[in-house]
């Protein structure tokens, strides 16, 4: 297990020697994660949706894998995850990979719900469980962070499939924090506020829901990708070795207003 205490206190952000497996790494969050922890000296393991660009600018030499796989698909998915949780000897799991719909509920598909929630909760908890399940039939720790969301605490306006798979995210960070803190894994969460990618071009591209978003916003701007990698590595680091069960907001002061 490389992820051991350095400098100070143990407090250290250095990942060195990491390796660390980020699911949506070519998206704006999960590609500002891995850019950071490349910065931060961990080898990364990338999964990717089929087809979607398996380049991340900004990781170098540091990239040790890319996996196209359908995580919307449950078949076949935890055994593919499990297998590269144990080729790679994987210490950091980022389960960054999302999806979301919008629509009025009473008019919602079958198919946008269950396809938001295999992505958002059932593809993170089975990349978790497959994390957990080698880290400790090995003996070695590590950490796990989950993408959450504000609508973890927010219901939101036509998009009851995310807010319910968010909300459900941050329970089960807190009940495998509960299962697995005892064995050196820690398991938090990372909520950002509005951040600029695709996933909120709708709300970006409508100029009235854009600036009154952009007004309750202590810090006056949407956050960018980047914004969130130092929040990560910290959860990532020997540095939050005694955080567990956590959900870290960073939303600009969002939730202060």
């Amino acid at each position: 297990m490389a992820l051991s205490n350095h400098g100070p206190r143990g407090m250290s952000f250095d990942l060195t020697g990491c390796t660390a497996l980020v699911t949506g790494a070519s998206g704006g969050i999960g590609g500002a994660i891995s850019r950071a922890f490349a910065d931060a000296g961990a080898e990364l393991v990338f999964v990717i949706e089929p087809g979607q660009d398996a380049t991340v600018r900004g990781c170098g030499e540091g990239i040790r894998d890319v996996v196209p796989l359908d995580l919307a698909s449950h078949e076949g998915r935890s055994d593919s995850l499990g297998a590269l949780v144990e080729k790679h000897a994987v210490d950091i799991v980022v389960n960054a990979a999302g999806r979301i719909t919008r629509g009025a509920s009473e008019s919602f598909e079958d198919h946008d719900w269950y396809d938001v929630i295999e992505v958002n909760l059932h593809a993170a908890f089975d990349a978790s469980r497959a994390a957990g399940r080698a880290m400790i039939a090995h003996g070695r720790g590590g950490k796990i962070i989950n993408i959450a969301s504000l609508l973890s605490f927010q219901g939101g306006i036509n998009v009851a499939s995310y807010a319910a798979s968010k909300h459900a995210l941050v329970g089960l960070t807190r009940a495998l924090a509960n299962e697995w803190a005892g064995y050196g894994i820690n398991v938090n969460a990372i909520a950002p506020g509005y951040v600029e990618t695709p996933l909120a071009a709708a709300l970006r591209q409508d100029p009235e829901r854009y600036d009154a978003i952009t007004a309750r916003i202590p810090a006056g701007r949407w956050a960018s990708p980047d914004d969130i990698g130092g929040a990560a590595v910290f959860l990532a680091s020997a540095a939050s070795d005694y955080v567990h069960g956590h959900v870290l907001v960073v939303d600009g002061g969002w939730m202060a207003r």
